[in-house]
């Protein structure tokens, strides 16, 4: 296979000793639903994002929260959707609707099923990225772990358990989000480039 990794597993150690990288390209943050479905207008034209949700954590049994954000990840930049302040919009449904335009990341299951549970729509394109790697034998299924294995670097955890409902995201949390699709892509195109998506 042309590049893939020998690798198939790596310790928490391991990745620990790892340098920190991020994504570092342009950010745009959306909270207005006028302004959330322009943008996602524009992503209709996509046809590969990367695809990941952020949730306010719950602490007591029986809470549960609404996902706060929603993160798509285009070659030139992550588009950060608050989706408390604008919701769910008729654009970004159609963007989560469209067989046309792969979206990809680690773990979706949930967050699709509870992005249905805010709007309903019929959710089409999405690729599992834990599938092929599952396939190409990596042990690790989780983002970090496929990161650290294909890339040889590794991502903060630091605010996966911050306030994601908070009107203000702070710098780091938005860096944090927009990793984390910006990952789903690139993995999605590393599994490519080897035949296995």
């Amino acid at each position: 296979m042309n590049g893939f990794p020998e690798k198939k597993h790596i310790s928490k150690a391991e990745i620990n000793e790892l340098p920190m990288k991020s994504y570092d390209g342009p950010i745009h943050l959306f909270n207005t639903e006028a302004e959330a479905d322009a943008a996602a207008a524009k992503l209709l034209d996509e046809t590969l994002l990367g695809f990941d949700t952020e949730t306010r954590p719950a602490f007591r049994k029986g809470e549960s929260y609404d996902p706060s954000l929603l993160q798509l990840a285009t070659e030139q930049a992550v588009f950060l959707f608050q989706l408390q302040q604008c919701g769910l919009t008729p654009n970004l449904i159609k963007v989560l609707s469209s067989p046309d335009i792969v979206k990809a990341g680690v773990a979706i299951d949930r967050d699709i099923s509870e992005l249905q549970a805010m709007e309903p729509f019929e959710a089409d394109g999405f690729i599992e990225l834990a599938i092929p790697a599952k396939e190409a034998g990596i042990k690790n299924l989780g983002l970090r772990g496929m990161t650290a294995i294909l890339f040889s670097f590794r991502i903060s955890k630091k605010e996966q358990v911050s306030n994601w409902a908070r009107p203000e995201l702070t710098e780091s949390q938005q860096t944090y989000a927009a990793t984390d699709a910006w990952l789903g892509r690139k993995i999605f195109l590393a599994f490519q480039e080897n035949g296995l998506v």
